[in-house]
Order: structure tokens, then sequence, then C-alpha cells
């Protein structure tokens, strides 16, 4: 046997072994969809990407795909079945949820805090109060005595919505009779990052979550004023849909991406995402603590 026939038994050979390894490794499997239905604010952190891609690398044999919208909507999605789980933060919806049948278990992965934001002339001079419920008395007494005041609100059931009008209910004002509607109130109907823009193009307060803040810091002026305490606290939970309930769901793959994002690997990544680029942590991990508030 001529020694160009032995290579080339030789390079077959080291294909067979190749190949017989891309398979046991999965290679040759289909790939599985997990639809992870979440917040508009983590997407636009860009908080999701990362995650995504650290944990496609390690389950190769998963495809993930993230569906963005308001927390009340994101949970809609999962209680119709086009979401194996769900990514949110709205502690009383997420828990509803659960109570119902939808949901199997919350996870609460990380944190961080709702900022009150507004324009640097602060025409509702809030700068200085560090109470949000009277931050917002404040701003709608000014917005209903001047024109130059206005606040903006998502408007979308989103868990950001949400805290907004529990901290409008702490006032003790009628929401429905002296807030909404008002021509200093303004609702967009959308995410939490064309909320800001729409907020810094008419000059006015709005409450974002501190991370989409911060990473919309360089393109608007808007300032925080209020930035830590109880009423601003905002806790992220992950929640895989319950397959008893909802027929067809990819339950495994959801535990698979829980376990990630609770793994040490998961909580480093969302302890040191945006150091570099916001020279500022844009979340706080929160698997193994007590959850805050």
């Amino acid at each position: 046997m001529n020694s160009k026939i032995i290579s080339a038994i030789i390079v077959i050979i080291i294909a067979l072994i190749a190949v017989g390894a891309y398979a046991m490794n999965g290679g040759f499997q289909e790939k599985q969809i997990l639809r992870i239905s979440t917040t508009t604010s983590l997407e636009d952190t860009g908080l999701l990407d990362t995650l995504e891609t650290a944990f496609e690398n390690e389950h190769n044999n998963i495809d993930v795909q993230f569906i963005s919208a308001g927390t009340g909507i994101a949970i809609k999605y999962a209680e119709k079945g086009d979401a194996d789980m769900v990514i949110v933060h709205d502690k009383k919806k997420e828990q509803e949820f659960i109570d119902q049948g939808y949901g199997t278990k919350r996870y609460p992965f990380a944190y961080n805090y709702f900022y009150i934001v507004g324009p640097t002339n602060d025409p509702a001079k809030i700068k200085g109060i560090t109470d949000a419920t009277q931050a917002f008395e404040k701003i709608m007494q000014a917005g209903q005595a001047s024109s130059s005041v206005k606040f903006v609100s998502r408007g979308d059931s989103s868990g950001t919505n949400s805290r907004e009008l529990k901290i409008w209910n702490n006032t003790n004002a009628n929401y429905n009779s002296s807030i909404n509607g008002s021509s200093w109130y303004i609702e967009t109907g959308k995410g939490m990052g064309d909320t800001l823009t729409i907020a810094n193009e008419k000059s006015a307060y709005t409450l974002s979550d501190s991370g989409t803040y911060l990473a919309f810091k360089g393109n608007i002026t808007l300032v925080p004023y209020l930035t830590t305490g109880k009423d601003l606290l905002n806790v992220y939970s992950a929640i895989a849909v319950n397959p008893d309930k909802i027929k067809g769901v990819n339950y495994n793959a959801s535990m698979e991406f829980v376990d990630f994002l609770l793994s040490t690997e998961g909580q480093q990544l969302i302890g040191n995402y945006g150091k570099e680029k916001y020279e500022q942590t844009l979340f706080t991990p929160l698997y193994g603590k007590s959850e805050p508030g």
C-alpha cells in the first residue's frame, strides 16, 4: 500500500473521529427553542445579549429567543403559551402568575433601583427630597400650577409602570381624576428606552429603572434626583411556565436557563455587567442573599 493511500485513510479516520465527537456533544441534535418573555428594561440595557451568548456557548442545542414587552404583557404571552418562561420585575404580578397555576416558582436573581429623573433645571424643585412619594407630590402640584412641568409615564402595564402607579397611590391623590388625563401627565405606551427619550425631548420627569437610565445616559440630559429607597427597589425574577398548565412548553430548557442565571458564572456576568462601559454595574446579583425589601 503506497504512502498516498495510507495518508488518505488516516485523514478519513481522523474525520470520522471528529464527526463522532461532534455528534456526542450534541452537534447533530436539532436545536430546541427556548422562548423567554421578558421586560424592555433588560433588553434596553444589553444584558440579555450577554446572557444569551454565554448560555448558548454552553448549551449549543438550545436557541434562546427573547420576546420583549412590559411585565404585564410579558406575563400574558406566557399565559397564552407563547413563552416557556418569564423574566420580569413586578412581585405582585409574579405571585399572581404562580398562584393561578401558570408559573412554577419565583427565582429572584438580581436587583437595582428605580430612578426618578428629570430636567437639569428641576422645575418641580424635587432636588434634596429623599422620599419618592413626596417627590411625586411635588411634581403633581407643580404640574397643576405650571405648564413647564411634565411627567412622562410608560402607561404600558410594565413593572416600571406598576411601581409608578403604586407611588402615585401613596400620595393619596385620586389617580383617575387628579393625574391621568391631566395636561402635565403624558403616557407613551412604550418601553423604557423610548419613554426616556420622549421625557428628555419634553424636559419632563419620569420613573426609570437604573439600568436603562445608565445605558441611555450618554444620549439624554435628564439627571437622577432619587436613586435609592424601599419604594424604588427593583427586583428581577425568573419563572418557568408550568407544563401541567400549559402543554408543550419547554420546561427543561427553562430550568437550564434558571440554573445558569443562579450559577456562579451567571451571577458574575450580571454583577460585572456595565463596569467597563458605564463605570458602574447596572445590576446587583441576588442569588444566595436575602431578597431586599
